[in-house]
C-alpha cells in the first residue's frame, strides 16, 4: 500500500497551523538549518500546487559570507536610489541578510504553457508558505518579505533575473531567540459568503487608505 499522505487526520498539523506565527527576524538568530535541513526544507517547498506540473519556481541560498557579500550590493542599490543615504542607512541594507544564518530567495518564474500566469505565480506563492512551515516543523522561525530589493532592477540584474521573472519573496529562517507577540488575525465574517451572485463580505474593513483598493461601498 502506498505511503502517500493524500487525506489523513492529524490533530496535532492542525494545532501547528492554527498557532502558525511568522517570526520579526530582530527575533532571530544562530544556528540555523543545517544542510541535510535546508534540502527537507527545499523539498517541502516544491511539494506544492502546480497546475500542469510546471514547476515554474527555483531558489537561491544565502549562507555564510554570500549574505554579506549580496549585503554589499544591496547598499550599492540604495545608494542609486537615494543618492543622499546616510552611512547609518547603507550599514542598515549591508546588514539585511547578516541578521538570520539563512536566506533563501523563490523565484517565480512562469514556463510558456496554456496554464495561465497568474496561476503559475500563485504556485510560486504556495511554494513559501510551504518552506515557512516546513522550517517550522524543524524548529526554526521564518519570515516572508519582499522589501524594496524584490523589485529593484540593479538587484534583478545582479540576480541575473529574465524579464518574466519576479521575487516572490525572501524567507529569513533561524532559532527563535524569543516567542513572539500573537498579532491581530481577521473575523471570518467578514470574509465568508454563501451567495456566490451577491458577496457582501469582501473584507473591505482591513482595507486601508492609501495602501490599495479600497471600496467604500
Amino acid at each position: 500500500m502506498s505511503d502517500l499522505i493524500y487525506a489523513r487526520k492529524n490533530p496535532q498539523l492542525i494545532q501547528t497551523l492554527l498557532r502558525r506565527r511568522s517570526v520579526p527576524i530582530k527575533l532571530l538568530g544562530d544556528p540555523g538549518p543545517t544542510a541535510d535541513e535546508l534540502k527537507t526544507i527545499l523539498s517541502i517547498g516544491t511539494r506544492t500546487p502546480d497546475h500542469g506540473k510546471l514547476f515554474p519556481w527555483w531558489f537561491i541560498t544565502f549562507e555564510g559570507e554570500k549574505r554579506a557579500r549580496f549585503g554589499d550590493a544591496l547598499a550599492v542599490a540604495w545608494q542609486k536610489r537615494d543618492p543622499q543615504a546616510t552611512p547609518e542607512k547603507l550599514d542598515d541594507e549591508r546588514k539585511r541578510l547578516m541578521r538570520v544564518p539563512l536566506v533563501i530567495a523563490v523565484i517565480s518564474s512562469p514556463r510558456e504553457s496554456t496554464i495561465p500566469v497568474w496561476e503559475q505565480e500563485l504556485s510560486a506563492g504556495a511554494v513559501c508558505q510551504n518552506i515557512l512551515l516546513a522550517a517550522n516543523a524543524l524548529g526554526y522561525g521564518a519570515n516572508w518579505l519582499t522589501n524594496w530589493y524584490s523589485f529593484d532592477d540593479n538587484i534583478r540584474a545582479l540576480m541575473n533575473l529574465r524579464d518574466h521573472e519576479k521575487i516572490a519573496g525572501f524567507i529569513y529562517i533561524g532559532t527563535p531567540l524569543t516567542a513572539p507577540d500573537e498579532r491581530d488575525r481577521p473575523d471570518l465574517a467578514k470574509l465568508i459568503n454563501s451567495d456566490f451572485t451577491d458577496a457582501q463580505n469582501r473584507g473591505n474593513a482591513y482595507a486601508k487608505e492609501g495602501l490599495g483598493f479600497v471600496n467604500k461601498k
